[in-house]
């Protein structure tokens, strides 16, 4: 946490790198979505009241992991996406900021891949080949 009065600069330069127990570093990928969760709302309308409903928190919702790449010779992704077709493990990725200065770790649990999509990208030569995936879990927790 910052000294009182001193703001905090957003970091602008990202890498994620996807760990794995048992077999380390899977890839490094520049784009992460589904990095959050959300309670799901559950709605108590107490009898004899109108003027409001209660909002109580239900359970947390967790979307799937999307991590996106250019298109490389390395096949551990795809060694791993048919080695755990069978069997969910626990997995960990690691968001890394500014080349390493700073990082922060979530660890997801019951992680398995469930998507993968590549390459895709233009023929024309101008743009990078890109392939994508996803992964399903029941849960993060911060490390």
């Amino acid at each position: 946490m910052p000294p009182t009065g001193q703001i905090q600069q957003a970091i602008t330069s990202y890498n994620f790198v996807l760990k794995i127990p048992d077999i380390d570093t899977i890839g490094f990928f520049h784009h992460c979505a589904g990095l959050e969760l959300s309670f799901e709302v559950l709605e108590y309308r107490e009898g004899g009241n109108n003027d409001f409903v209660h909002h109580l928190p239900g359970r947390i919702q967790y979307p799937n992991l999307v991590l996106s790449r250019g298109l490389t010779n390395e096949d551990a992704l795809l060694k791993w996406f048919w080695a755990t077709h069978t069997q969910a493990e626990r997995k960990e990725v690691t968001l890394t900021f500014g080349g390493g200065d700073t990082s922060r770790t979530w660890t997801f649990a019951d992680a398995f891949p469930v998507k993968w999509t590549g390459p895709t990208g233009t023929h024309d030569g101008s743009a990078v080949a890109v392939e994508t995936l996803e992964i399903a879990h029941s849960g993060l927790k911060m490390v």
